[in-house]
């Protein structure tokens, strides 16, 4: 057993992949011969096509049949509706992106299957991130919920909706782990561990595609970034990528094999380089490892122009040379660019490129396409009636309130504000977001239907027994001040009973190309914050985010600090819900909470330094941290309130020793202390206290929600192994080593209940 097998502790990944129909074929067909000779139809047609028909099958366009909406990509090599037409029956064109609805999409793939010489079908593509119309929380914020099976159900049901609209693939999840908040795209990933995002890659792969990948409902999932992208310097995006192997196996690429175990059948290369390689054209990532080494039988597509970039990069002389790297290095599909239409015919006549190169790739996307059942289902999910049924449906609405509420995390509650009546308090919801709904959806959500979206004070109003004792203000705008808006907040401030405080992020300041060298909240909301705080009222503050804040003055010291998000369509009922007490909140951090942003880039799981900053003590010189604060977060990994207490007690371990080919089962007992039902997030952390490299202050191994009602106790109890205990080191191979080490029974990465078992010699 592999280290990823034995770490999802519940999770069967070789299940999900029997599971999901057309996977077998690929899979038998893959073992067949070196070649991957695909199924009989699949290499009839390859017979038959030109080398441009070829290229085409390789290259993926905007779809301006169906233009997209928003402004989701710079308009590079743009095509209008009539050229898109005319390619597309010249056979030149295999993948459109970013539009939807049935009636384009009727209306390419009918030029695809009925008017080309070979009527070979479209794959119809689109960033479904977090939702379609109807939009869920951002990654970032779901994986806060510490809840697989809820990020399966959401991602199900993005695929139903989405796929009712005409598409077969999204370009999603995200598996970048991410140890810099500075960087924009951290709203997109699970957060900054490994483990974490192992499992909800395969959580999300799962609900794309759902059990069988030939059902009207199945959409394709594709991991990204391959590879690293969340390592990129100073978190600067699209920025330069430099690392060890160790590192690179050990963060950067378990989740995206966790995806491809799971069932992924395409991977999206990344736009960074890794030590001075372009990922785009970077043979040894994307065919001695990914195909050769993991034994990947599906397709690879570039990301966005990336295959061009290789020439700003200084890796490619021109775009000839960039066609040519980037096939050669295994980018089956080039996005946007079209760089392969243009170049590969050239190149394999003049012999740059064998024709065997591009039969091999072009393999790869007939048998996606015929794994998906589009060679016997040409008009599959494109299906008017499916698309009114299918959207934005009540229990849409419903599974996305849900999400938006257990993704939110307590993090601060001085006594006891929260939660707050429903009745008798004058409550002053004070900031952009109080009654804002443009930034309700949050990043890459380009699909999303604002109509349905519910702001903080509608979802206030209707929790309240008299909406009339609430008021809004505005205050400022999220990066400027408004005239006057400081002292209509102070006004409402003073007459009210409570402030409520939504401020934050607005949602172009995360995501792609949104880094940020300060991850504080704005200036003039800052400001805003001060004023009201020198009123004097509880103060509760909802902060709206899409990664890990610096918190500061008088949104820092308030009584009582909510982690939001952008939760999508439903978030003023799921911030409601959870203020008003209706729901218990329950989520933990999957990013840590810096205190300062010098302090990125920042992660739990770093190794320690030969001077150690004591955890229990003043800062002292000439110790690991920094002149202003030690080298911990304000709020760690893991860490979140309810509105009831839990404490850990009993620990015991079944030996003192883990045997080679052994198992350890590590047990404890959870107990809700307080006066409400909740959950509570049990978390295993382990560390290797001896190695031959240095590891990890802790790693987080397994957890598992538990609820319990007042008074409640509950035995929970782990599973460790060797396995899980690996790590890529000395001859560059996974290995395991003998020894002491520690393991924590805990509810964050920096509390817990502490033992130790030794490891033995096999």
């Amino acid at each position: 057993m592999d280290r990823r097998e034995a770490s999802l502790e519940g999770i069967s990944r070789r299940g999900l992949m029997a599971g999901a129909a057309g996977l077998a074929g690929l899979a038998v067909a893959g073992r067949a011969s070196a070649q991957a000779r695909g199924s009989e139809r699949v290499e009839a047609l390859i017979a038959k096509m030109t080398i441009d028909e070829k290229a085409g099958q390789l290259s993926c366009y905007a779809d301006m049949i169906r233009p997209p909406v928003g402004d989701m990509n710079p308009a590079i090599n743009l095509r209008n509706t009539q050229q898109l037409l005319a390619e597309t029956r010249a056979g030149k064109i295999g993948t459109l992106m970013n539009g939807v609805g049935v009636e384009g999409a009727l209306l390419a793939q009918t030029a695809a299957v009925e008017h080309s010489r070979l009527g070979i079908p479209l794959l119809l593509a689109a960033d479904v991130i977090h939702g379609f119309k109807t939009v869920y929380p951002i990654p970032l914020a779901e994986a806060a919920s510490f809840d697989p099976p809820l990020a399966y159900r959401t991602a199900r049901a993005a695929a139903q909706e989405a796929t009712a609209h005409g598409l077969h693939w999204t370009f999603a999840p995200m598996v970048d782990v991410a140890r810099d908040e500075r960087w924009g795209r951290v709203a997109e990933g699970s957060g900054e561990d490994v483990f974490l995002g192992e499992a909800l890659a395969q959580a999300r792969v799962r609900g794309f595609q759902g059990p069988d990948l030939t059902s009207p409902d199945s959409m394709l999932a594709c991991a990204k970034h391959f590879a690293a992208y969340g390592a990129v310097a100073a978190g600067m995006d699209y920025n330069t990528v430099e690392l060890s192997e160790a590192t690179l196996r050990e963060v950067h690429l378990p989740p995206f094999q966790a995806a491809f175990e799971a069932g992924c059948l395409t991977a999206m290369s990344a736009f960074n380089d890794i030590n001075g390689v372009p990922a785009t054209a970077n043979k040894r990532l994307l065919t001695d490892l990914l195909r050769g080494e993991w034994d990947f039988k599906g397709v690879v597509i570039s990301d966005y122009t990336a295959d061009q970039e290789l020439v700003a990069h200084g890796y490619a002389a021109d775009d000839r040379d960039a066609a040519r790297l980037a096939i050669l290095a295994g980018v089956d599909i080039s996005m946007q660019s079209g760089l392969y239409s243009r170049y590969l015919p050239e190149l394999v006549k003049s012999g740059a490129v064998p024709m065997a190169v591009v039969d091999q790739a072009v393999r790869r996307v007939l048998m996606l396409k015929e794994a998906i059942g589009l060679f016997d289902q040409p008009f599959r999910s494109i299906d008017p009636k499916a698309q009114a049924a299918r959207t934005a449906t009540p229990a849409m609405r419903a599974l996305s309130r849900e999400a938006g509420a257990r993704s939110i995390v307590l993090l601060k509650n001085d006594g006891n504000l929260l939660p707050l009546p429903r009745s008798g308090k004058r409550i002053a919801l004070i900031g952009p977001f109080a009654d804002d709904r443009d930034n309700i959806l949050g990043p890459w959500a380009f699909f999303g239907d604002k109509s349905l979206g519910v702001d903080l004070a509608t979802g206030f109003r209707q929790a309240m027994a008299d909406p009339n004792l609430l008021q809004t203000v505005k205050g400022s705008d999220v990066e400027a001040s408004i005239p006057g808006g400081i002292e209509a907040a102070v006004r409402a401030a003073a007459a009210a009973d409570i402030v409520v405080l939504a401020i934050g992020e607005g949602q172009n300041m995360s995501g792609e190309a949104q880094s940020r060298t300060d991850i504080g909240i704005p200036k003039p909301q800052m400001m805003l914050a001060e004023a009201v705080a020198a009123v004097g009222r509880p103060t509760v503050v909802l902060l709206r985010h899409g990664r890990a804040l610096v918190l500061d003055g008088a949104v820092k010291n308030a009584p009582a600090i909510l982690a939001t998000w952008f939760l999508g369509t439903e978030t003023g009922h799921a911030v409601a819900d959870v203020v008003f007490g209706a729901v218990n909140p329950s989520g933990r951090l999957p990013v840590s909470f810096p205190y300062e942003s010098g302090q990125q880039p920042y992660a739990y799981n770093h190794r320690t330094t030969g001077r150690p900053a004591p955890a229990d003590s003043e800062i002292q010189e000439y110790k690991a941290r920094w002149r202003t604060v030690k080298n911990e977060a304000l709020y760690p990994f893991g860490y979140g309130l309810a509105y009831t207490t839990f404490s850990l007690s009993n620990l015991k371990l079944s030996s003192p020793t883990l045997a080679w080919n052994g198992k350890l089962q590590v047990s404890a007992r959870v107990t809700n202390t307080g006066k409400r039902e909740g959950v509570h997030v049990v978390q295993l952390y382990t560390r290797d206290r001896v190695a031959s490299r240095t590891r990890p202050v802790r790693e987080l191994k397994r957890f598992l929600r538990v609820a319990l009602k007042p008074g409640e106790s509950r035995d929970v109890t782990f599973e460790l192994e060797r396995g899980s205990l690996t790590f890529f080191g000395e001859g560059d191979r996974w290995t395991a080593e003998p020894g002491v080490f520690d393991v924590w029974v805990a509810s964050s990465a920096v509390d817990g209940l502490n033992a130790q078992f030794t490891l033995l010699a096999g």
